[in-house]
This record gives structure tokens, sequence and C-alpha cells, in this order.
């Protein structure tokens, strides 16, 4: 489980947004657990689905700013599938799959770049290697990659921040050296716990040694950042094995940590094995989740959001002036979203084995990469929205004025009945009117995979609740 960086949250860029109607009240579903959905991004990829006029990329991309884009490769490929995956990955590569794959894409790069067009700007402010795990490809095909990113979209890897996830055992020292020529500035690895015990209960075949071997080469690449990712509320996991794993991670010094509390979902190893809806397990996470982050507080790390921690002597990545609320995304690969103003889109996405393989297999054999298959159109509503969420999930907040520059309108009115809801409950820290910030407490951040749902348009929560998994 690996996790994309944290764009800033600048509004340099900003796109028109039309004006929006009379905003529906979100009805106030009941918060239940703190676990109901983690949000990375909005809409949910669920509340996708064919668009039945398939429109050119070119006439999607022809007023969009593109000067401050983000890039982002998928590669759906790893060497084992976690207990608690749900990402649109496969295991193994038969035959030539890997290598048909980076065909495919580089077809893909070069239709995408093409609708891009020629009549302003085109620059890539930021970029991502995810899956799957990147660096299940080899060495050479890394190279590959790299080059898709460079000579087909034209992105500048060395002076971009590039930030690559990995596993322990595809941390090899011929692929990180490939990723450190090429400029990658941050790389993420997938541990989830450094007790052997608790690797198996998530159903993660690792050994402690083989992490922390595949650490040494990760800090002898001299990539600058390094992240390790963590799971909370495994099956068996104590308060004793989390400090051990958080102690572990923290001798490499980490200029990052992720801590993720443990999720099962439909069509998942996991799925049936672990106490789903288990008070005490919502308890269990809640408590470990405390203590990791007081740990880290503690050890001079500073929260960005519920699950990010960097520590607060860490150098930057280098110039990063890409705003997620605004600035648009592309995405290569069949597991990959793409973003503009008015339309998110993506390919096909399942968790069911079976799904994904004829997904790629579908994906290999595209010759005609020009048109938005697959996704969800964005109106004004749904753009606060998504602002909204993007800014009040991360520690620093989302000021007020960012918001009426861009929307011409007050987040206090247009969401007065959530907001009223999370400052009864605890989780907004301050009065918004007076500091001019609306930002999560303590308890709001602990608390943000149950405020972000609680955002979600009624049209998006009923084209999830409508989604069937396959």
């Amino acid at each position: 489980m690996n996790a994309m960086p944290t764009a800033t949250a600048a509004t340099t860029g900003a796109v028109a947004i039309p004006t929006a109607a009379p905003r529906p009240t979100t009805p106030a579903p009941d918060p239940g657990s703190p676990y109901q959905s983690y949000v990375y991004a909005y809409p949910h990829k669920t509340a996708y689905r064919p668009l039945p006029d398939r429109p050119a990329l070119r006439d999607l991309w022809r007023t969009e700013p593109k000067d401050a884009l983000s890039l982002y490769l998928h590669i759906p490929f790893c060497e084992v599938r976690c207990g608690f995956c749900n990402l649109f990955t496969r295991i193994g590569a038969p035959g030539e799959l890997t290598t048909r794959y980076l065909d495919a894409l580089d077809r893909q790069a070069t239709a995408v770049r093409d609708a891009l067009g020629d009549d302003g700007p085109i620059r890539f402010a930021t970029a991502a290697f995810g899956g799957g795990t990147p660096t299940f490809l080899t060495a050479g095909e890394l190279d590959r990659l790299c080059d898709i990113a460079e000579r087909r979209m034209g992105a500048d890897l060395r002076a971009i921040p590039l930030s690559v996830e990995a596993s322990p055992a595809t941390a090899t020292a011929d692929r990180l050296a490939v990723l450190a020529s090429r400029g990658t500035t941050r790389l993420s690895l997938g541990v989830q716990s450094f007790v052997d015990e608790e690797a198996k209960a998530a159903v993660r075949p690792q050994r402690r040694a083989d992490v922390e071997a595949a650490l040494a080469r990760i800090r002898d690449a001299r990539i600058p950042v390094l992240n390790i990712d963590l799971i909370y509320g495994i099956d068996g996991q104590t308060a004793a094995s989390w400090r051990t794993s958080l102690d572990a991670a923290l001798r490499w010094e980490p200029e990052e940590l992720y801590l993720y509390p443990l999720y099962v979902r439909p069509r998942t190893g996991l799925e049936g094995r672990t106490a789903v809806g288990d008070p005490a397990w919502d308890e269990q996470r809640l408590r470990l989740y405390g203590q990791g982050r007081d740990h880290l507080l503690a050890h001079g790390y500073r929260q960005v959001s519920m699950r990010m921690f960097r520590r607060a002597d860490a150098a930057p990545q280098g110039p990063d002036d890409h705003a997620c609320q605004t600035d648009g995304m592309i995405g290569l690969g069949c597991g990959a979203r793409s973003y503009t103003a008015a339309l998110h889109y993506s390919f096909d996405y399942a968790v069911d084995m079976r799904e994904i393989r004829g997904i790629i297999d579908e994906y290999t054999a595209t010759r005609d990469f020009g048109h938005a298959v697959i996704g969800r159109r964005v109106d004004a509503d749904e753009a606060r929205r998504r602002h909204l969420l993007q800014s009040l999930l991360q520690a620093d907040g989302m000021l007020v004025a960012d918001y009426r520059a861009r929307f011409g309108a007050d987040p206090l009115t247009d969401f007065a009945a959530e907001i009223d809801r999370f400052t009864a409950r605890g989780w907004l820290d301050g009065p918004a009117r007076t500091t001019g910030l609306l930002k999560l407490s303590a308890d709001g951040l602990a608390h943000s995979d149950a405020l972000g749902p609680e955002l979600f348009s009624p049209q998006v929560r009923a084209a999830m609740a409508a989604y069937e998994p396959k």
C-alpha cells in the first residue's frame, strides 16, 4: 500500500468554474465507524461510468491550463497480492506481458501528448510511478518507462519531484540505480509491518531481514526522500508489536512515514478473515493510530494528514507548484486516472483477479487512445466539494480566502450544515469566521475517514452504492 506524495495546497493555475446552482444539502449519515473510507481522490472511481459520447482527448484538454500538470504512470503488476490490497494489479506477468504493456503505454503516451496540442505552454510540475509495483519491471524496463515519461510526454524527470513505489523484494540495486540516475526524488517502500507474524497475518509474505536489506540498498542509492508505509489494525497486533514496527522504521530515519489503518474490502484476501464492523476493532485502530501519531511527533516528525508524517528537518524534494485542487493530471496506464476541470476519466476498474487480467489484456491490444471511455463529469458543486475535501483533509487546513477567490463563494455558507456537524463533534480547530482557516482538530484528523465521506454529494454516494464490484 504505497502512497502518492501530498500535493501542495496552493491555488496557482486555477480553472474558471461555472456558477453553481443551489447546492443540494448532503444528508447527514451516521458517522458510525471512524473508518468509513480512505478518501484520496474525489469523485471515487466506483462512481465512474462508461461515457456514451467517448469525448476526444483533444477536445477535453483544449482549454485546460497545461503549465503545471501532474504525470502518473501506472504499472499493474506485483510479485504477490497482499491480503488487504484492492488496487488494480495482477500477480506476475507471463510471457512478454510487460513488453506488451510498455508498448501500449508508449502508444497511449504518444496519443495523449498529441491531444495536449502545441498551442500553449505544456509543463509537468510533478511525476509519479505507481501500481501495482513499478519496480516489478526490470532495470531495463524502468529505463524505458522513464523514456516514455520524458521523450513521449516531455516531462523533465531530473528537474521535478519524481516519486516511485517499491516493494522490499523488488528494491534491487540495479533497479534503484536506474531510478536514482533518472532523477527519482522519493522512493516509497511498502513494508506494512516489521513483525514477521503480522506480515503473515496480512497475507504479505516477507521477512524482516529482507525488509532491512532493501532499506539498506535504498539508502545506498541516495534517493533523497525515503517513505516507509506501515499498517495498524492487523490481527494479533498489539501496542508493543506496533511500537516494534515504529521503532524499526525510525532507525532508518525516513524523511516520510505513512501510517495506514487496515481496511478489509470485498474480493480481497482478508475478506471474511477479519472482524469487519466490530467496534472493538475500531477502538484498536484508533488507539494504535494515537500511539503512532504521538510516537512520531515525539521523534521530530510533523503531521501532514491523518496518514502522512514528514521529518521536520527533511529537505524539500524540489520545486512543486502543482496544486491537486486546481491543476490537471495526466494518468497513463490501464489503472490510472486523468483529471480535467470538467471530467475525470480512466479505464475500467476491478478487484477480482480474472477481471483485472481481462482489462490488462484489452489495454495491451488497444490501438486508439485518443478518447475518454469511462469517467464522471465534475460540475460546479462537485468541484467545490473536491476542493474542500482535498484541502480540509490536510493538517494545514484550507484558507477561506482561497476558496472564495476560486469560486466566488463562501465555504461556510456552501457547506454550512456539514461544518456545523463537524464543529459539534469537535472535529474543527477554532471558529473559521474568526481565523479565516478551516482546519481539523487533532480529533478531526483522527476521524478523517469518517469526515471525508460526509462531504460526498448525494449523486456520487448513490453511484458508489449502485456500483457492482467485479
